[in-house]
């Protein structure tokens, strides 16, 4: 039964360990009014990752491993929904937030140049 355990973990650790930069990729939102949010999206393992970007004024992050629900300091959460390459380090997606507002993200290279 450990070897079910150990095997996921080497695994995320492997995946970790050819990352480029770590397992930290850059995250860039843009809302529908033109806002963007610059950041950084993590994969800790496991399938655990951490989301915290900000736009200068306002700041979103996940709580760990909630990787579809984000909190902002201005009161708003969002909901995401996302694609992600096999190895969850880069893709891109759509959130609504809990205003109705809704914006698109990029993870991973691409996010760099926004």
């Amino acid at each position: 039964m450990k070897r079910i355990f150990i095997i996921p973990a080497l695994l995320a650790a492997m995946v970790c360990a050819f990352c480029r930069g770590g397992c930290a990729q850059p995250i860039a939102l843009i809302g529908q009014h033109g806002e963007i949010y610059r950041g950084t999206f993590t994969l800790l393992g496991l399938g655990i990752s951490s989301i915290s970007m900000s736009n200068g004024n306002t700041t979103c992050s996940n709580q760990t491993g909630n990787i579809n629900v984000l909190r902002c300091s201005d009161g708003r959460t969002g909901i995401v929904t996302y694609t992600h390459c096999g190895t969850n380090i880069c893709g891109g997606g759509r959130m609504r937030f809990s205003d109705g507002t809704e914006a698109d993200f990029i993870i991973g290279e691409g996010a760099s140049q926004i």
